[in-house]
């Protein structure tokens, strides 16, 4: 635990600051396993079949893409046929998406803001908000998060996320299995970083970081707070990618997460929606 407890605002400055890091370093490395520029713009589809399931037929939809880093999934969900708008803290990576936009020939609006502080012209403008892999776990107030995703919504409208399990989060190692992650809860953690998930064995400068660990009854509880109706909800313990890179891949392909004869989860779905409109 934390030895003093950060405030908010501290908080998100070390993270911007690791984040803007991770704009310059992310797509720019041979080694990167996640970010393929190149191959993005030669038209790769970047994401997963799980949020396109959940997102339905994105036509002619207004999307927001809420922490959508340098805007690979942001642009691919406008190659899919949605109106987007991706929104990150770090000035490091708006100014990426939207040179990425440019080089890709995609239509895209990129607003650099603090998605725990949506901005209001964003308002009831969208028909979904998505946001996923990593999301939650860099936000101190959650509720605030969830509260702007509705807002952000029309009427009717719905929050997609796709995100790492709690459960997930709180295993460091599996041979042997090593826990040392709360289990919700929300309190800050504070830890140097010097690495990236997205390049295997390259060290970066040590930044602290803070994040925060929330349980599933946490994250529903928040978007029903916000007057979202959860729709789905989904557990799932075999998945398309190894987001921390400690998984093991089945002969499937899929990656799962040992535990004793079973298997935990590894990601969570949710699909929340606001009220429709009255009819008249």
């Amino acid at each position: 635990m934390p030895e003093t407890r950060p405030s908010d605002d501290d908080g998100v400055a070390l993270n911007r600051a690791l984040w803007d890091e991770r704009a310059r370093i992310h797509g720019s490395t041979p080694a990167d396993r996640f970010y393929d520029v190149e191959s993005f713009l030669a038209g790769h589809q970047t994401l997963y079949g799980l949020e396109r399931e959940l997102a339905g037929d994105v036509t002619g939809k207004e999307l927001l893409h809420l922490q959508c880093h340098f805007g690979m999934d942001t642009l691919n969900w406008a190659r899919l046929g949605a109106r987007v708008t991706g929104v990150d803290f770090s000035s490091a990576a708006i100014e990426r998406a939207r040179l990425l936009a440019a080089r890709a020939g995609l239509a895209a609006t990129f607003v650099e803001a603090d998605t725990q502080r949506l901005p209001t012209h964003l308002a009831g403008g969208f028909d979904l908000v998505v946001a996923t892999y990593g999301v939650l776990c860099w936000i101190g107030d959650v509720t605030a998060w969830m509260h702007g995703a509705a807002m952000a919504l029309k009427p009717g409208g719905s929050l997609v996320l796709v995100d790492m399990h709690p459960a997930f989060q709180t295993v460091a190692a599996l041979d042997p299995l090593v826990v040392d992650w709360p289990y919700g809860g929300g309190e800050p953690q504070r830890e140097p970083v010097t690495s990236t998930y997205a390049v295997p064995g390259l060290t970066t400068p040590a930044q602290d970081t803070v994040q925060y660990p929330y349980s599933l009854g946490e994250i529903v509880t928040a978007a029903a707070d916000a007057g979202l109706t959860t729709k789905h909800l989904g557990e799932h313990i075999a998945t398309e990618l190894d987001p921390r890179g400690i998984l093991r891949q089945g002969e499937d392909g899929l990656y799962r997460l040992p535990f004793g004869d079973s298997h935990l989860p590894i990601l969570y779905s949710l699909r929340a929606e606001t009220p429709a409109a009255a009819r008249s």
